[in-house]
């Protein structure tokens, strides 16, 4: 077969960004669950305040371009994290706050990890494996058949594969246009360098 002519391809306007997405399921849980340990503290946070919540959000996400919150208005961001079926965990090391993860039991029998992730810092130290086994034995404690979460080409290039061996399986890859939340002030223009800034 010819390879495709990237003619052929469709233009990304510029001051946008394109991103792969992979959204991944798990139908079953790990056997054993892996077990969590006192390496890091992991505490829920009800009720959070929408200012701590945004800067945990950013202090996690800026490198990866997370802006998806970041364009909420306080009405519509309480809506979600101060549901009672959406539930928002903070790691902490040495009392800093250093990784989110939420879990979205708002559909009977499932449970969507909306957001999950570590600050750059914690890379490489164990923080994601402590974070993802504390995600699924929450979880799965639930009367739940299925968990899933989805990444992007804008995530940390190790992520899929985290989540794969973690246990979850592709099932559906997208493309998502957005504006680029760099030129929009909603992230500084030096965040994510992997993705580079087309102007208009």
């Amino acid at each position: 077969m010819p390879l495709a002519d990237i003619n052929d391809f469709p233009e990304i306007p510029a001051s946008k960004v394109a991103f792969v997405v992979t959204s991944l399921e798990m139908r079953a849980p790990p056997n054993p669950i892996p077990t969590v340990d006192a390496a890091f503290d992991i505490r829920r946070v009800h009720r959070p305040c929408l200012d701590w919540y945004r800067q945990l959000f950013r202090h996690v996400g800026t490198d990866w371009l997370w802006f998806g919150r970041l364009k909420l208005e306080d009405d519509a961001l309480a809506r979600i994290v101060h549901d009672p079926k959406v539930e928002v965990y903070a790691l902490s090391v040495a009392g800093r706050d250093e990784g989110l993860l939420e879990l979205d039991f708002r559909t009977d029998g499932a449970s969507e990890i909306l957001y999950f992730g570590i600050s750059v810092k914690l890379i490489g130290q164990g923080a994601g494996r402590e974070l993802m086994s504390f995600a699924l034995r929450t979880a799965w404690a639930q009367p739940i058949r299925r968990i899933w979460v989805h990444t992007c080409t804008g995530d940390h290039p190790g992520a899929l594969q985290f989540y794969m061996r973690s246990g979850f399986r592709p099932f559906r890859r997208q493309i998502e246009v957005a504006d680029d939340p760099r030129l929009s002030g909603l992230l500084p223009e030096t965040a994510a360098p992997h993705v580079p800034i087309i102007r208009c």
